[in-house]
């Protein structure tokens, strides 16, 4: 009985501790009435994203918020409603609701003019950002910290959970002739930070050029453990394409393979990113060849579909469906390149690398942030001669970073 008591009690505490939220930054800066902005004229850097643990937009918080004059908005890639699809540039207008001015930054403007940043006082940044660098929110933020340093005024980031937790760190440093809006700062593909301290680290490692007067708003009950799953909070999409948390890491699996325009990753179809297809591969062999290499924490599964737009649109694909069979082992970014690698060997005239065309090519060097990545794995199609380049600033890099960890 007594032992039946103890393991009730146990579940009990175990339940309720996995049933507290994570409170985010906008919560912590709620829940101190706004200290931070008080009699400051804000301009909120955000998107659909930025909400309250109870969906509420930052938007109309910070509008109703005493003591605080929200004066102009500014949306990044995918707008500040996020329906403009992926590269597709957004135009300034007003919101409907607050008929406070809307600036892009996905647009002619990729770093508030001074223009823009007459009259205001601070800018706040709440993004829910997905933990690559391909992805440009944090290009956003690089350079709205920038400009308010140029402008002379306050940057502070609402902090948010990394949804691929915070001890994965995966790829090299971006090289100078491959700096780009999908690799404008010199942090690897997987850099295991959130968004606060990103920001902390590009100030603090002088990587913008001039350092911003910049605060954090630390979140409360993170760890670096913790995936998204883990936190207990609603997902808003951070793109048309990551409509789930669940969809982040996948990001990272196909992401730079996804650049090509000749191969399918399952964007188009009901699994973006979880994908690997052509019309031309036989799924069953695939999964063998690629369920063969035992790679740690991954299972493949063959899989037939049909894409309603992208590569291989209205065509029936045969491929492979990515599993996650222990996400902590699981290396991400590498299950692409062994993808590459086991398609070479298995349909030796689909070399799909070499078929794309220059475009193509830049881009998967620019999102690599570097020209060697490609270059070395397409003498023999061998992850193995590229691997070590991919990897040569991992430890180096959570050296740094570490200084600027505000979680355990």
């Amino acid at each position: 009985m007594k032992r039946l008591c103890l393991l009730t009690l146990v579940l009990f505490l175990t339940g309720s501790i996995s049933a507290q939220r994570v409170k985010t930054g906008i919560e912590v800066l709620k829940s101190q009435d706004f200290k931070a902005l008080y009699g400051l004229r804000v301009g909120l850097v955000t998107n659909p994203t930025g909400v309250d643990n109870n969906l509420q937009s930052d938007i109309d918080i910070l509008a109703a918020a005493p003591n605080v004059k929200l004066v102009a908005l500014f949306g990044p890639e995918h707008g500040l409603r996020g329906s403009a699809h992926a590269g597709s540039a957004v135009g300034n207008n007003s919101d409907p609701e607050t008929g406070l001015p809307v600036y892009s930054l996905y647009g002619k403007n990729r770093m508030p003019s001074p223009e823009m940043l007459k009259g205001i006082d601070v800018l706040v940044y709440d993004i829910q950002d997905i933990g690559c660098r391909s992805f440009t929110y944090i290009s956003t933020l690089a350079n709205i910290m920038k400009a308010a340093a140029q402008s002379h005024i306050k940057v502070i980031v609402l902090d948010r959970p990394n949804p691929l937790g915070g001890e994965k760190i995966e790829g090299n440093l971006v090289e100078d002739d491959c700096i780009s809006f999908v690799s404008q700062i010199k942090v690897p593909y997987i850099y295991g930070l959130t968004p606060g301290e990103l920001a902390l680290l590009l100030n603090g490692e002088n990587l913008l050029g001039a350092k911003c007067d910049l605060e954090v708003i630390k979140m409360k009950k993170w760890k670096r453990r913790m995936t998204y799953e883990d936190t207990g909070l609603p997902w808003v999409l951070s793109s048309p394409h990551i409509p789930e948390a669940a969809t982040a890491p996948f990001y990272a699996v196909s992401g730079i393979v996804g650049e090509l325009d000749n191969f399918s990753i399952g964007v188009g179809y009901t699994l973006p990113f979880r994908l690997f297809g052509s019309s031309w591969i036989e799924a069953s062999a695939f999964a063998g060849r690629m369920n063969s290499l035992r790679l740690p924490g991954v299972r493949f599964r063959p899989i037939y579909y049909t894409p309603f737009y992208g590569p291989g649109k209205g065509q029936e694909l045969q491929g492979v469906q990515v599993y996650f069979t222990d996400y902590r082992r699981a290396r991400l970014c590498d299950t692409q390149f062994y993808i590459l690698q086991e398609l070479y060997k298995l349909y030796p005239s689909h070399d799909i690398l070499a078929e794309a065309s220059q475009n193509r090519k830049d881009m998967i060097d620019k999102v690599c942030g570097s020209k060697q990545i490609r270059q070395l794995f397409m003498k023999r199609h061998l992850w193995s001669d590229a691997k070590p380049y991919w990897d040569k600033d991992v430890d180096t890099f959570r050296q740094t970073a570490k200084k600027y960890y505000l979680y355990k």
